[in-house]
């Protein structure tokens, strides 16, 4: 019998996406690739239940396009060979290996054809959206260059004129999108987006990053069994080089929120970053905390299992052998990942941290109580705790018990828990980020 296992810090892409050049044949007298431009929105007619996409099409020197899958928390994936010839349109996605293949025929301001995967063929449709709803304020997007593709942050300026700081707001776990939300997770929280915008309120500018794998990042997924936790913190060091370079911005603050607290603990090196925000980070080394979660949660058999597993993998060894209700933790092919997430302790390095810090956690947390809260200030003497009462690990209030609790995981109209941007602020006027 399989068991779930409602461990939200453990959400793990199995992607590997690549993209290549596109092409474009030349458009027939019937249909142009200005025809093409613009935003289309539709569905694929996968069993059970339609699977929305939203296309966007434009003509550069030759035709481009991107797809988003909301569902799948993919987002401007970049599209392969987009080929238009007479009203034929042909486009395809390459993602884990695959090549997903679209073929069409435009009709006016409808596109209805056929979508292949693996040898399996589906409909779908796609309407043109009206030039008022594609060309809708979009977000402002920096980028960083990195040897797996480029990575997509969204910036979010004040109103004011002036030089404001800005913060880099690094996400959990697993294939966490800028926003704190995760395709694991029915629904969305939208705590990031929620946090970055009060903080505009305030005058703190902010970018914010996809995970790779995830929104806009997608194409620039590692393959799983290279992924190591290093890369995260490379990846936060070339954003805070970037935002240091940049002359539009007075200070340099690092938030980092679950597994993100550990990746900006250890990059916001001191020289480098003015302050540091650690939100629901883990006071323990992951394992630690991933044996507390995991008796929560499993039958004896399988806590069990998962005690014989994790000292394996503390041994520096990996196995091959795992129960089918542990893979979704354990797979054998993320064994390396969290062997290189293990080897970090929190602690320590919060022991280590030289900037002015603040440790806030909520009372409510189900990921990370705030007994982690604890070590983490008791680690670091001069760095200041905030517990908020009632919080949870997505940020917003929420009741003691499971069920409630994790109900507001999926609810983005619930507001922040309303001490925390307040209490953000307050840290970093005192230490003269302003």
């Amino acid at each position: 019998m399989r068991v779930w296992l409602p461990i939200i810090m453990l959400v793990f892409l199995i992607t590997a996406g690549c993209s290549e050049g596109n092409q474009t044949s030349e458009g027939s007298d019937k249909m142009g690739g200005d025809d093409l431009e613009g935003e289309w929105s539709g569905s694929i007619q996968v069993p059970d239940q339609p699977l929305n996409i939203i296309v966007e099409f434009r003509e550069e020197e030759s035709l481009q396009g991107e797809i988003s899958i909301p569902a799948q928390n993919i987002e401007d994936y970049p599209l392969d060979q987009v080929k238009l010839n007479g009203r034929e349109l042909t486009f395809q996605m390459s993602i884990s290996g695959q090549s997903l293949r679209f073929i069409g025929a435009v009709e006016k301001d409808v596109i209805k054809g056929t979508f292949t995967q693996s040898g399996q063929n589906f409909n779908f449709e796609l309407q043109k959206q009206k030039a008022s709803s594609s060309s809708a304020s979009k977000e402002d997007f920096m980028t960083i260059e990195t040897i797996t593709g480029t990575l997509y942050g969204s910036l979010l300026l004040p109103e004011k004129d002036s030089k404001p700081p800005v913060a880099l707001i690094i996400p959990g776990s697993g294939p966490t999108d800028r926003n704190g939300n995760s395709p694991g997770i029915e629904g969305k929280n939208n705590s990031l987006k929620l946090l970055a915008e009060e903080l505009a309120d305030r005058g703190v500018a902010s970018v914010r990053y996809d995970k790779r794998g995830a929104g806009k990042n997608a194409q620039a997924v590692t393959k799983e069994g290279d992924i190591r936790f290093d890369q995260f913190v490379d990846d936060a060091k070339q954003w805070i080089d970037k935002l240091n370079e940049d002359e539009r911005f007075s200070e340099v603050v690092v938030i980092g929120h679950s597994q993100g607290s550990l990746v900006g603990m250890i990059a916001a090196e001191s020289g480098i970053t003015d302050a540091f925000v650690s939100i629901s980070g883990a006071g323990r080394t992951f394992d630690q905390l991933l044996e507390d979660q995991l008796s929560k949660s499993l039958t004896d058999d399988l806590y069990q299992e998962s005690l014989t597993i994790l000292e394996r993998l503390r041994e520096g060894e990996t196995v091959k052998e795992v129960s089918d209700p542990l893979m979704s933790v354990f797979n054998p092919s993320v064994q390396p990942f969290l062997q290189s997430w293990m080897a970090y302790d929190p602690a320590e390095q919060m022991r280590e941290t030289e900037i002015p810090t603040l440790i806030v956690n909520g009372t409510n947390d189900l990921q990370v109580t705030k007994k982690d809260a604890q070590i983490l200030a008791d680690a670091n003497p001069e760095a200041e705790l905030l517990l908020i009462e009632g919080m949870n690990h997505v940020l917003k209030k929420a009741p003691e018990d499971r069920e409630g609790n994790l109900k507001t995981y999926g609810n983005p109209d619930l507001p922040l828990a309303e001490e925390l941007v307040p209490g953000i602020m307050d840290f970093l006027t005192q230490h003269g980020v302003k």
